[in-house]
């Protein structure tokens, strides 16, 4: 427990101890001393764990079985949906236009595929309010597919996390919250 991990950042040089952290409530943007550097540092961590640790969970809750747009389809209405079952078609699709370069086709597409045998996971109904739109709906294959794909993501990060520290654990829940709630002030 509590191993310490060296990150490669660009150009395959070992990214050096993160800076120390700021006091809680102090000067938004930090002192020049301990933070200088820190954007860069941020981004060199950032983007290989994006891509090594996020396509690793990705192909986790993928399972072999969707695509990875199928698999945000299905993460978009359990965690934004109504109910974690349901959800309008075009929030599906203003979602994913932000995480992907995916075209409103591409996304009926996967759609259509997870309609149907043999995936079968979500039912295309109508919206009563507009003929025009529709609303994708877990059907009780799809909920039991959610469940098992949640599990597997839970499973990888779980073997993540045996090597950390509670403290570290700790720590990395606060981060992403604060790194989800920066985000989202600045769309």
């Amino acid at each position: 427990m509590g191993k310490e991990s060296k990150i490669s950042g660009t150009g395959g040089k070992a990214a050096g101890p993160a800076p120390k952290a700021k006091k809680p409530g102090g000067r938004k943007g930090g002192s020049k001393g301990e933070t200088k550097g820190a954007a860069l540092q941020f981004l060199e961590y950032y983007y290989p764990i994006h891509y090594k640790a996020g396509i690793a969970l990705e192909d986790a809750l993928r399972g072999g079985t969707l695509s990875r747009h199928q698999v945000a389809i299905l993460w978009l209405i359990h965690s934004e949906g109504r109910d974690g079952r349901a959800m309008n078609r075009k929030a599906i699709e203003r979602s994913l236009s932000a995480w992907f370069e995916i075209s409103g086709a591409a996304i009926t597409k996967a759609l259509r595929a997870m309609a149907q045998p043999p995936l079968s996971l979500v039912r295309l109904e109508e919206d009563p309010r507009s003929g025009r739109e529709k609303i994708v709906t877990l059907t009780a294959k799809g909920e039991a597919h959610l469940e098992k794909m949640i599990g597997s993501g839970e499973a990888y990060v779980q073997r993540i996390i045996d090597n950390m520290s509670e403290e570290e654990i700790v720590q990395g829940l606060h981060f992403f919250r604060r790194i989800s709630e920066i985000v989202d002030t600045l769309r």
